[in-house]
């Protein structure tokens, strides 16, 4: 069977011909002063995670699978040697490479800006510059739903960074180059055309690159397996994108490629900088792409293009503006919607408590409306930093209930809640000792399932509906079921 196979490692970027010189003829000079001014400021990032034989429990297996190690650009790195203990020395936990990506030097300072999938999982980074100078990465902040990640290098402030470019200006034919590690080979720069912008891989594919927004700059500038989180420049050498994903048969460069725009990775990062945790607004409605069926089933007039309103959701901005089952949003502050990617990738840029004016066709008239946005909680508050890791905001440590407990209780599987302080736990009433079976009807089998669980009804529902259900037993064979509130 010909499947399409869609690598979230490798990512693609595109440049835009000079403002006001679209006419004036590209020389090979061009390229080569721009591969000249943005190569140093493209890195290599390694990842590095201590190999945790002794709990196999949190063993991963995919790690050792060589297409997961080959989509995330891990190029097959040996295992570290245990080191022969003398008397006395304690116990060294052993490190492998996971992960080998590319970042963008955004300040002389130190910032960088890679994917999130680059630097997910690693316990270690190590960054390593064009001229070959090697430093200690720490992670500034992450976010899974853009697929960006923020590291930092100290005790530097002379890092050649590249100028931030403006995503906006791209126009679909101009000129771009793609500068990342490719396979590992360093400093590699390749050219191409923005062939689209606004593109949205799931509603083609079926298959999304991270599960988040997606509003990406295709481009046909070659990047494979190491291009992650390397730069898409312009022809003025200003970073206009962030590499991101590749669609391929083949599962290698096959000519889509396609990068994060920096409208979206500006808000990110500054928020990620400023607050540690991205600012998102959100309308809180459902809706559909408008396409000619759909305009012929609910008798559509005045519009051919924008999103279908399905649903408005309780206590959400669009319902205080007015916005109601059926209505056609065509525009946001100016910017035309025509379809998923684009309303993501103008919400990405907006935070809570702004302010828009929202243009959008009812009965077949135009009509507009001022909206002010709202946090996925329904108010205007800023989402809290991320210095709280999510077992101190839960007020818990979570462990694998052991073979004895889970027999005492006949349980083939469980995880066992040790209550550490205030948090959601003890608010709803959770106990320490509570062994953990299910949460929203999902079984729980181990401690990083919670999490995974916690991050999906985060991402996916309303304020009213950030409820972890969940249930349970206690050592003493009484049968608990809590409801945990996790909205913030």
């Amino acid at each position: 069977m010909n499947t399409k196979t869609l690598i979230v490692a490798v990512a693609a970027m595109c440049c835009a011909a000079p403002q006001g010189e679209a006419s004036a003829p590209i020389s090979q000079e061009d390229f080569i002063n721009v591969s000249a001014s943005t190569v140093n400021g493209v890195v290599s990032v390694k990842s590095y995670a201590a190999i945790r034989q002794p709990n196999r429990r949190q063993y991963n297996p995919f790690y050792d699978d060589p297409l997961f190690q080959y989509f995330f650009g891990n190029p097959q790195p040996q295992q570290p040697q245990p080191r022969q203990r003398m008397d006395g020395d304690e116990p060294q936990q052993q490190q492998r490479q996971i992960g080998l990506g590319s970042g963008v030097i955004i300040s002389s300072d130190g910032y960088i800006v890679t994917n999130n999938h680059v630097v997910e999982g690693a316990d270690r980074l190590e960054v390593v510059l064009n001229d070959n100078r090697n430093y200690a990465a720490t992670i500034v902040g992450t976010d899974e739903t853009t697929d960006l990640a923020l590291i930092k290098v100290d005790g530097v402030n002379d890092l050649h960074a590249i100028p931030m470019g403006d995503s906006d200006s791209l126009k679909v034919g101009e000129w771009v180059l793609a500068v990342g590690n490719p396979f590992g080979f360093t400093s590699s720069v390749t050219a191409g055309i923005v062939s689209a912008k606004a593109r949205n891989i799931s509603a083609l594919t079926g298959v999304s690159a991270h599960g988040g927004i997606e509003s990406y700059i295709q481009t046909d500038a070659a990047v494979n397996a190491g291009n992650s989180g390397g730069a898409l420049v312009n022809l003025r050498g200003e970073l206009v994108g962030i590499n991101a994903a590749i669609y391929s048969n083949t599962g290698t460069y096959a000519g889509c490629s396609f990068a994060i725009p920096t409208a979206i990775v500006r808000k990110v990062t500054d928020d990620l900088r400023q607050y540690g945790a991205v600012q998102r607004a959100f309308l809180n409605i459902t809706f559909r792409e408008l396409t000619p069926e759909l305009i012929e089933e609910q008798n559509i007039r005045g519009v051919n293009r924008g999103i279908y309103v399905e649903e408005v959701q309780d206590r959400s901005a669009a319902r205080e503006a007015g916005i109601r089952h059926g209505d056609v949003i065509i525009a946001i502050d100016g910017v035309e919607v025509t379809g998923t990617a684009s309303i993501q990738e103008i919400m990405a840029r907006l935070s809570p408590g702004n302010t828009v004016t929202m243009v959008y066709v009812r009965d077949g008239k135009r009509n507009e409306c001022s909206v002010t946005l709202r946090n996925r909680d329904g108010n205007t508050n800023l989402t809290a930093a991320n210095a709280s890791t999510f077992n101190e905001l839960m007020g818990a440590d979570f462990t694998a209930a052991g073979e004895e407990l889970l027999n005492q209780l006949e349980l083939s599987r469980g995880v066992q809640v040790s209550i550490t302080g205030n948090g959601r736990f003890s608010d709803a009433g959770v106990r320490d000792g509570f062994v953990i079976t299910a949460i929203n009807n999902v079984r729980v089998s181990a401690p990083e399932d919670i999490e995974k669980i916690y991050k999906a009804v985060r991402s996916s529902g309303a304020a009213d509906e950030q409820v972890l259900f969940i249930s349970g037993i206690y050592p003493s064979g009484k049968r608990a079921h809590y409801a945990v509130d996790i909205a913030e």
